[in-house]
């Protein structure tokens, strides 16, 4: 019952060529992410109107919205309403806290010459697309965003 023992070892000139496909595929991708090439960056059109604001938890289980800059109360949001909206910003605040972060920086609401609307956090630089939710999703925050008197 002997069986023929079979060499199954590489071909040396296989395994080289191997080699070299793999690090010809990390020198590439290391240089196009040092150097940006082959990648998109979106910039976005001018600010049409923009509002900073904070957001607080009311007793009642209400998230109180004010405007950063004078206190005002703009809106205040009922319990078991604006699930987005919540979503949105317990997804934020948990970034805040991983960063250790407070509440006190704003965040600034814009809208754009072309109608996309951002939500940005102003102490992490973390930019929401509200349009790519939908637009009734955007437009939960977009009724937070007229600033009486003209905008920012």
């Amino acid at each position: 019952m002997s069986e023929a023992v079979r060499d199954s070892t590489l071909p040396k000139g296989a395994l080289l060529s191997a080699i070299a496909l793999v690090l010809f595929a990390l020198v590439m991708v290391t240089a196009a992410r040092l150097t940006g090439l082959g990648s998109t960056r979106m910039t976005l059109p001018a600010v049409v109107e923009s509002r900073d604001l904070r957001f607080e938890d009311g007793n009642d289980g209400a998230v109180l919205v004010f405007d950063a800059h004078d206190r005002n109360l703009v809106d205040s949001l009922a319990p078991g309403t604006n699930g987005f909206v919540r979503v949105v910003l317990r997804g934020l605040a948990r970034e805040r806290r991983m960063n250790e972060i407070g509440q006190q920086p704003p965040f600034r609401l814009s809208r754009f010459q072309n109608g996309q609307m951002t939500l940005l956090d102003t102490s992490t630089n973390k930019q929401i697309d509200l349009a790519a939710f939908g637009s009734s999703n955007a437009e939960a925050f977009a009724r937070l965003l007229p600033v009486r008197g003209g905008a920012k």
